[in-house]
């Protein structure tokens, strides 16, 4: 699958691209629904079918206070695209001169970048461009003008509520993560590159690789029995990860880290990135009184992670 940030790398086939214009977030249920239009469509008409989406969100650049943590990094976003079977994904750049367009300045500028549009899918509610000026009717009278279809999906219901990337974050808050993941479409997980830490995890005899996990919607705080995955080699490894502040260590007006103690591995991973998938949450973070306890308390974590992995 290609990538790209510039609209003129994208492939030109005679028939022209199927797109799927979101922020896709989670490229959850609702979002597949919207994608897999455009993969059909591409190969009804012999097109090339092609995911449009943002980098940053764009409500981090026109209301920072309103912006959402993310469900996924943008590599996880990708690579959750390029599942679907996806021809190129085109990465627009978020920036405030993006956010000044208004709805049928954006469309005609992409249509000057990308070349001959087939058709476009969005969900029934899209809108975008400056105030929210981009709608499914301007989508259809640009249409009709320069020869498009448009595929407005309807939104997909599970269990009486509609899919939507904030639903799967207000069940990521409240630990909810096989429902999270039902709404996903596939196990819920975490991905980020591992950054240096303070080596504390070592000096208790249980190292660790930190993730960088600034901006992402997170579960609550706790020890959780995880599978994690080098991308770099396609590997799967039992772990157990403490999400949380570490307050025996640091206070209770610690930052959250995102730790990861390899069960049957070490290795020094800095840059590397990972995916980390809970399998079960084993139980809250608390307060011990000394750095001895805490260290009981994590081989003991250690033995009901492998009894569960092993599951």
């Amino acid at each position: 699958m290609l990538v790209t940030r510039t609209p003129s790398e994208l492939p030109r086939p005679a028939h022209g691209l199927c797109l799927a214009l979101g922020m896709f977030d989670g490229v959850h249920l609702g979002h597949q629904h919207v994608l897999r239009h455009a993969l059909a469509h591409a190969a009804t008409v012999a097109g090339a079918s092609v995911a449009l989406t943002f980098d940053p969100h764009p409500l981090a650049v026109v209301r920072p206070d309103r912006a959402p943590r993310l469900l996924q990094t943008l590599p996880q976003r990708l690579r959750a695209l390029q599942a679907l079977g996806l021809d190129a994904v085109l990465v627009i750049s978020f920036t405030p001169e993006v956010a000044a367009l208004e709805g049928r300045e954006f469309i005609e500028g992409l249509l000057r970048g990308v070349g001959r549009i087939r058709s476009l899918s969005v969900g029934d509610g899209f809108l975008f461009g400056r105030h929210r000026s981009g709608t499914v009717d301007l989508l259809r009278e640009l249409g009709t003008i320069h020869g498009f279809q448009v595929h407005a999906a309807p939104s997909v219901a599970l269990d009486g509520d509609t899919v939507s990337s904030s639903r799967i974050r207000q069940h990521l808050r409240d630990g909810r993560l096989e429902e999270a993941g039902e709404l996903l479409g596939r196990p819920y997980s975490v991905s980020g590159v591992v950054i240096a830490g303070d080596q504390l995890g070592r000096r208790l005899g249980f190292p660790t690789a930190n993730l960088d996990i600034r901006g992402l919607e997170l579960p609550p705080h706790g020890v959780y029995a995880v599978r994690a995955r080098r991308l770099a080699t396609s590997t799967d490894y039992p772990a157990v990860l403490n999400i949380g502040t570490r307050p025996t260590v640091s206070g209770s007006g610690g930052e959250t880290r995102f730790e990861i103690h390899f069960l049957d591995f070490d290795a020094a991973l800095y840059g590397e990135e990972l995916e980390v998938t809970p399998i079960q949450r084993l139980r809250d973070e608390r307060r011990f009184p000394d750095p001895e306890s805490l260290r009981h308390q994590i081989t003991a974590d250690i033995a009901t992670a492998r009894e569960v992995l092993e599951d």
